[in-house]
C-alpha cells in the first residue's frame, strides 16, 4: 500500500491525543464490542473494528469477525478513513490505487470492502475510525441509513473515550 500520501507526523498528533485517553492496548470492553456488534447488524457487513492509528500500527479496541488486535501500519485502511470528513467508502479495494497492493486484500482474509466513520477528539484531531468490512465488493456502497449509523455509533465510541477521559482525570 502506498505510504506516500502521508507525511510521518501525520499519525503523532493522534498518538498524542490517543495517549490522553488512556486506551491503546487495554483489555476488550463490552460497550466497545456491542458498538462493533451493532455496526455489523446496520451494514450487513461480516467485519466491523474500532480501529486506533498511531504511527506504526492499528490497535483494534475492539474486532468482531476479523483475528488479531492490531496490523502493521501499512495494512492499514483505517489511516485513510480517519482524514475524512464523513463516512469514506471505498467499494472494491482492488480496484482503488491506494489499496490494491494492501496484503489484507491481495491475501488472507481477501477484504473487499471497506466503509469507516472518523474518529476524532473534541479538538478534531482524527484517531482512527470505526470500520465494516466484506470479502466481497458492494458498487452500492452503503445506504443512507447505514452511513447515519456508522456516524451515531462512531459518536457512541467517542462519547466512551470522553467519558473514560473524564473519570481518569476525577481518579
Amino acid at each position: 500500500m502506498a505510504d506516500d500520501y502521508f507525511e510521518p507526523d501525520d499519525f503523532l498528533k493522534s498518538m498524542l491525543a490517543l495517549e490522553a485517553y488512556d486506551i491503546l492496548d487495554t483489555p476488550p470492553e463490552e460497550g466497545y464490542d456491542q458498538v462493533v456488534q451493532r455496526a455489523k447488524e446496520i451494514c450487513h457487513t461480516p467485519v466491523a473494528l474500532v480501529s486506533f492509528v498511531v504511527p506504526d500500527r492499528q490497535w483494534f479496541k475492539a474486532a468482531a469477525g476479523f483475528d488479531g488486535c492490531e496490523t502493521p501500519l501499512n495494512e492499514s485502511i483505517c489511516k485513510f478513513a480517519m482524514w475524512s470528513q464523513d463516512v469514506f467508502v471505498i467499494t472494491d479495494l482492488t480496484q482503488d490505487e491506494r489499496t490494491k497492493a494492501n496484503p489484507l486484500v491481495t491475501g488472507g482474509p481477501l477484504i473487499r470492502f471497506y466503509a469507516g466513520a472518523p474518529l476524532r477528539d473534541t479538538s478534531g484531531v482524527p484517531l482512527g475510525s470505526l470500520c465494516v468490512i466484506d470479502t466481497r465488493p458492494r458498487p452500492e456502497g452503503l445506504n443512507e441509513a447505514q452511513k447515519a449509523g456508522l456516524r451515531e455509533l462512531a459518536a457512541e465510541v467517542m462519547a466512551q473515550l470522553e467519558a473514560r477521559k473524564a473519570a481518569r482525570e476525577q481518579a
